[in-house]
């Protein structure tokens, strides 16, 4: 089997990795994996505009996991407020739960610390998707208790099938004696 590589994405990707993350997260494709949002979203999970700004931004990449040249996964890592950012997180709905995601993840950590020595990872999760703040809290995120609005009326973000929804950042430090 050939070894997992990454590498960041370009504009030629965006395609790619748009049919990845909205396999992942909606519609009958995302219930093959754990990380399905289909009972609280519909439409698209990423607009392809706002990847194209992520990918022009600095110090804003859009990290990929390949195995043999075939996208497998991919995540948005970036500083935001000298923090790190993780974000747009997905793994391909039948190869979720085998370790693809952890090593992704790592990968992402270690940009944020190493190549851009920064302090603290944060993301922000829907706050009622207890299972994946379980996911994160087994790899040393932790909730922090500050919420962001979701962004209702904006489709580019998905059509809400519930309003209750709200984000919740989680943060992890990325050095040691650095408190979250």
């Amino acid at each position: 089997m050939d070894a997992l590589t990454f590498r960041h994405a370009t504009h030629a990707d965006i395609p790619a990795i748009v049919e990845l993350v909205t396999s992942a997260y909606r519609g009958e494709s995302s219930r093959k994996g754990w990380t399905t949002e289909a009972d609280l979203l519909d439409g698209p999970r990423i607009d392809p505009d706002v990847l194209a700004t992520d990918l022009a931004r600095p110090r804003s990449i859009v990290l990929l996991a390949e195995r043999g040249g075939a996208l497998l996964a991919c995540a948005h890592v970036a500083e935001e407020d000298g923090a790190g950012y993780f974000g747009m997180f997905a793994v391909r709905p039948e190869l979720q739960g085998g370790g693809l995601g952890k090593a992704v993840l790592a990968e992402a950590e270690r940009i944020a610390r190493e190549d851009w020595d920064l302090p603290v990872m944060r993301m922000t999760v829907i706050d009622v998707r207890d299972s994946l703040i379980a996911y994160y809290g087994r790899r040393g995120y932790r909730r922090t208790g500050i919420h962001k609005p979701f962004p209702y009326g904006d489709e580019r973000f998905g059509i809400p099938l519930r309003d209750d929804l709200r984000f919740e950042v989680l943060e992890k430090p990325l050095h040691a004696g650095v408190a979250a």
